[in-house]
């Protein structure tokens, strides 16, 4: 689809998930959950043309695939939006168990739920992680998961996210520093190619990340001991108590509500 101009149709947006869509990553201390995230950028632009535009984000980080379609669909539906975005069935992926044919099965169901209120639906594919040493492992199965998810977005007329194809998301630069979300740019990224999906006119222009300092291989060591004190043990740990990192946490916008957008200065910089 095409939206020429400044001008698209939406008015409400509602976003589901988990940490990506949260914005877990690309901090913002002022926010609602302390994140911005690609999908406040996303509703942020927008907005710019339309000012009856609302937005809700009912994503929490570490949440399953049926976790999300218990605690988020309903309450997305009753929303009314004419868009919605769902990411879900990383954290299942990550699982030994997770099975990309079975989760994709149930994000059909979910899918054609949310297309039969009429809604624009857009989804993910997940990106290569070919040079992520925490997710590397688990490249197989979402390379199958991204295949299923075509063959979704074919059959209900969703949209696809092409993050597999986005090479720049494989810059070190665009991920996190717990090596699992994106960064600030990697956000930024994101956004432009919802948009960009879409078909929507935005002044969201591509960041060039700032190169990175030559590190000796003990400088690397030592990174990777730090990472593993700071991110790996905390994650590990978590996972062995039967914990999330979402238990206390909440939406951080649960209901539709305008969008009150950065000062010019903050809102293709990030």
């Amino acid at each position: 689809m095409q939206h020429p101009g400044l001008e698209h149709p939406f008015t409400r947006y509602v976003a589901l998930g988990d940490s990506f869509t949260e914005g877990v990553g690309d901090e913002e201390p002022n926010l609602p959950n302390g994140v911005r995230g690609w999908a406040d950028r996303v509703a942020e632009e927008l907005a710019r043309s339309r000012p009856d535009f609302e937005y809700a984000n009912l994503a929490i980080r570490g949440r399953l695939l049926q976790q999300i379609v218990d605690e988020q669909l309903e309450p997305a539906i009753a929303l009314q939006p004419d868009l919605v975005t769902i990411s879900a069935g990383g954290n299942d992926l990550i699982r030994p168990g997770g099975d990309p044919d079975a989760l994709a099965a149930r994000l059909d169901e979910v899918v054609g739920r949310l297309r039969a209120t009429g809604a624009e639906v857009v989804l993910f594919n997940g990106p290569d992680i070919a040079m992520t040493p925490v997710l590397r492992a688990i490249r197989g199965k979402v390379g199958i998961y991204n295949a299923n998810l075509h063959g979704v977005a074919a059959k209900h007329g969703a949209v696809i996210a092409d993050m597999w194809s986005a090479r720049q998301l494989q810059q070190p630069q665009m991920w996190a520093a717990d090596r699992l979300h994106f960064s600030a740019l990697g956000h930024h990224a994101i956004a432009i190619i919802v948009l960009d999906a879409l078909g929507v006119h935005h002044a969201l222009e591509p960041m060039a990340p700032e190169p990175l300092p030559v590190r000796t291989w003990q400088r690397m060591r030592r990174d990777d001991l730090q990472w593993a004190r700071e991110h790996l043990a905390p994650w590990v740990l978590r996972r062995l108590r039967g914990q999330s990192s979402g238990d206390t946490i909440s939406p951080k916008r649960p209901t539709a509500a305008p969008v009150v957008l950065p000062r010019d200065d903050e809102g293709a910089a990030g």
